[in-house]
């Protein structure tokens, strides 16, 4: 039950051999116990999990259940849940209960899955160590010396530990990816616009995607299969043809053209890192793709173009956050404006003030055409360069992350070096296009090393049939941290 896949937890549940209540219960007491020591969940309700496993068995019971009925899924304390509280890991949200549900909780509640709990996560999905939360720093693992990745580091370290059998994450620069990979299992960023952003609490609204983290490839399509449609709801929101991303996970790679950029191969990788890139690299040519080196000339500009358009979305969004409706409010104050400034400046931690000041800045009068309109102008040119590529290669392939993970409090005094934590993953963002991570082995200090996944528009069924056909070979993906 602890290792099992999702498919083999279906089946189970299938065959009667397991009734989700029991694999609710088994899970919840897992997090009961193991909890205190990872910091990994915000929320725990058992009364409306084990109502929702009971719903579920009595699907089952009926033949009406899905791949994901019954199945324990912890979502990120990021998606509106109605009746749960929704914080966003932040204390200006630490006393909303949310009425209705996000689009992914819903299409989760409509497959029969069971909502295990809100996992924790950096302040507003701002951070690449979950070390902003309001709720306390999530510990990896794999290693509780060392942070777990953000901002779904939370989700990442519940999969890892497991405490739940697979999880949401959203990913703005790289957040779903880069936990991902410092904790040692798989996680995808589909296409923009193909999960809905219905009740996710909106960091960057360009660049903010859900998806899902789970052990495998193969879980990785099953929660896809859930998440993607289309929401009216969501103007973002793509309307297409519905896939199944389980139909090609077993296609052969012969002939794949796996494209390397040099920029990801320069000066900012660690050794070990590098080492466990090249033997995957070198697994993948013995299944039978080859290789082909590529440039991506703008990519080095990936991070300054995110941390000048991101930040200044951040600011128009967390206007919303004032005292006034709902989530926290000064105690004390001497009128309207006083009761604006001391809710903001008591409710909003130091990363977050930090964004919401660079993101207001840009965007003000006599800097909008200096930074805001430079950086989409750059955009542009990066996606133009991935363009490129593609006529050269298939997918694009390199590390996840330059270390593995670093210590707790490392770079927590050094913004610019938390920043560049996500230089390999935050062109995906910019450019909407799919990527993930998928464990590849270990570093320095025995931590995981990830390699990353970049696929043209909309091909995730590519991606994944690439990562499982590693993962048939391979047996990275099945090591557990506990």
């Amino acid at each position: 039950m602890l290792n099992a896949s999702l498919k083999e937890l279906s089946k189970q549940l299938a065959e009667k051999k397991l009734s989700s209540v029991e694999l609710t219960s088994f899970f919840l007491q897992r997090i009961k116990t193991l909890n205190p020591d990872y910091n990994a969940f915000i929320t725990i309700n058992e009364e409306m999990s084990l109502a929702q496993a009971i719903n579920a068995d009595k699907m089952l019971a009926v033949g009406e259940g899905g791949p994901l009925t019954g199945i324990p899924i912890a979502q990120k304390d990021i998606f509106c849940a109605k009746g749960w509280l929704t914080t966003c890991g932040s204390k200006m949200l630490s006393n909303f209960i949310s009425p209705y549900d996000a689009g992914v909780i819903e299409r989760f509640n409509l497959a029969g899955a069971v909502n295990i709990g809100k996992t924790n996560m950096d302040e507003f999905a701002m951070g690449s160590s979950n070390e902003t939360s309001y709720y306390g720093i999530v510990k990896n693992p794999w290693d509780t010396k060392a942070v777990p990745g953000g901002s779904s580091g939370g989700a990442a370290c519940a999969v890892a530990a497991r405490l739940a059998p697979a999880a949401t994450g959203t990913d703005t620069g790289g957040s779903i990816r880069q936990p991902a990979a410092l904790c040692g299992i798989s996680g995808i960023k589909p296409t923009y616009g193909l999960v809905s952003r219905y009740g996710m609490i909106a960091f960057a609204s360009s660049l903010d995607q859900a998806g899902p983290m789970a052990k495998s490839a193969e879980d990785l399509a099953l929660l896809l299969n859930v998440m993607v449609g289309f929401d009216a709801r969501d103007s973002t929101s793509l309307q297409r043809a519905q896939e199944d991303y389980t139909s090609s996970l077993e296609r052969p790679l012969s002939g794949l053209r796996i494209g390397l950029p040099k920029e990801y191969f320069a000066k900012g990788m660690s050794q070990d890192v590098e080492n466990a890139i090249d033997k995957a690299l070198a697994e993948y040519r013995k299944l039978g793709a080859e290789t082909v080196e590529v440039v991506l000339p703008n990519a080095p500009l990936s991070i300054p173009v995110y941390y000048v358009l991101a930040p200044a979305e951040a600011s128009s969004n967390l206007s919303r956050f004032d005292g006034v409706r709902y989530g926290y409010r000064a105690e004390s104050y001497s009128g309207l404006a006083d009761m604006y400034r001391k809710s903001r400046a008591e409710g909003f931690g130091p990363e977050v003030k930090r964004r919401i000041l660079i993101g207001t800045y840009v965007l003000s009068h006599g800097y909008y055409d200096a930074y805001y309109i430079k950086a989409q102008k750059l955009r542009r040119l990066i996606a133009q360069d991935f363009a490129e590529a593609y006529r050269q290669c298939d997918v694009i392939m390199g590390p996840t992350t330059p270390t593995v993970a670093f210590n707790l409090g490392e770079k927590s005094a050094d913004p610019i070096q938390m920043y560049l934590s996500d230089i390999y993953t935050s062109a995906a963002n910019l450019t909407g296009m799919p990527a993930m991570s998928i464990p590849i082995g270990f570093g320095e200090k025995n931590r995981p090393v990830g390699l990353h996944i970049i696929g043209n528009y909309f091909k995730e069924t590519q991606l994944l049939n690439i990562a499982n056909q590693y993962q048939r070979v391979t047996d990275w993906h099945l090591k557990s941290a506990v």
